[in-house]
């Protein structure tokens, strides 16, 4: 009976250190993958170029602030995104973000977004949906105008420091490519954003303001985030917000256009809940 009892303590033994020889080595792995990614940083640029201009519309004139808006990348790797669907009849390319890693493997990361075919004056192509939302929010944090935006063409639109080269930062832009431009058709498709560049929109292109059409005068909050849901990996989330304060007035009445001027922004961090 002993020797049985011993027998077992044994094997018991040698399952847990099997088991933790196991766990030990998944670790391992799992923090390897972690080392030697080259992941990307996302920076949200502060809103600028801030401007209200007057767009007539069949219930009258709306007055829509608009803003430039830009997301660079300093990380250690770039933004890759390979997005497909299996026919024409989905409306939506499903992404997936290519990681590299320093050994030259690679891993991919399925589900992280949708793009869409877009129509709009001067730009006909896909957007990664949801990549960036702009919202005005009141000083308190309370939403006061949500976001026009629908999604963005990401690419290498400018070169974040001409005078510094970041490790893994290509020479010249890579991803220049107009994201399925005028190809409603396509049923892949592949974009990204390299180490040391940036993507930008000018004010009032493609949903670049906010209506701020009846808004009561005071001070607001613009903010702008990126990967708001945090789908996408990077090694830094906490600069994913920026944000730019506005002081609106109607000197001349809520029927002709208001003026602004840019104050200090309150704290941005504490606008955590997105469209709410």
């Amino acid at each position: 009976m002993q020797g049985e009892m011993w027998h077992g303590r044994l094997l018991l033994a040698a399952v847990v250190a099997v088991l933790s020889t196991f766990t030990v080595a998944v670790a391992a792995d799992a923090g390897q993958d972690l080392v030697a990614a080259q992941l990307p940083d996302l920076v949200q640029e502060t809103p600028r170029d801030l401007g209200v201009v007057t767009a007539t519309t069949a219930k009258g004139p709306r007055f829509r602030l608009g803003f430039r808006s830009a997301v660079h990348n300093k990380g250690t790797g770039p933004l890759l995104l390979d997005a497909s669907r299996p026919d024409t009849g989905q409306l939506n390319m499903t992404a997936s973000q290519v990681v590299r890693h320093d050994d030259g493997r690679t891993t991919v990361r399925p589900g992280v977004g949708q793009l869409r075919y877009t129509k709009a004056a001067g730009h006909t192509h896909w957007h990664l949906l949801g990549f960036e939302v702009y919202e005005l929010r009141s000083v308190d944090g309370r939403l006061a105008r949500p976001s026009q935006k629908t999604g963005f063409c990401i690419g290498d639109r400018y070169d974040v420091d001409f005078f510094a080269d970041w490790p893994n930062e290509p020479p010249t832009s890579i991803w220049r490519q107009q994201c399925g431009l005028n190809r409603p058709e396509l049923l892949r498709l592949r974009g990204g954003m390299s180490v040391g560049w940036g993507d930008d929109y000018d004010p009032q292109l493609e949903g670049q303001y906010i209506d701020v059409t009846g808004l009561p005068a005071g001070r607001y909050d613009l903010v702008h985030r990126v990967n708001v849901d945090s789908a996408l990996l990077e090694s830094d989330y906490t600069n994913n917000v920026a944000c730019r304060g506005v002081k609106l007035s109607w000197p001349r009445g809520a029927a002709k256009r208001p003026s602004f001027h840019s104050t200090k922004c309150s704290t941005p961090q504490t606008h955590t809940e997105v469209g709410s």
